[in-house]
């Protein structure tokens, strides 16, 4: 589970009322923990949706689909959601999104923490 791999995050037990999918859902790995013990061990992920309503201009990333990242329809990286997640709670896949779409997720979270 390197960044760039989409994986799939079981959120059933996202509380009501956020934007958090209660339910298991895909997302990029954009950057992995290395400060917890191995029982916290934790992942960077943002969050992927089909749910055009969720996009914000400017930390959205479309991604189309392609053969290496499984997509059925255009997906979008929600990177104004970005979360960090129990890797317990992380399925891997074989899928990915491309070298460029990693650093354009990446930029994107970067401007939402003012960098």
């Amino acid at each position: 589970m390197t960044p760039g791999a989409i994986v799939k995050v079981n959120w059933r037990d996202a509380k009501r009322n956020t934007t958090d999918p209660n339910r298991v859902r895909p997302a990029v790995v954009i950057g992995m923990s290395g400060i917890y013990v191995d029982a916290l061990a934790t992942l960077l992920v943002v969050p992927m949706t089909t749910d055009e309503e969720m996009l914000v201009p400017g930390v959205t990333l479309a991604l189309p689909p392609t053969p290496d990242n499984g997509c059925t329809k255009t997906s979008y990286a929600l990177s104004w959601n970005v979360q960090s997640v129990a890797i317990e709670g992380v399925t891997p896949t074989d899928a990915r999104v491309t070298d460029n779409e990693l650093e354009a997720l990446r930029a994107q979270v970067a401007r939402l923490v003012g960098h």
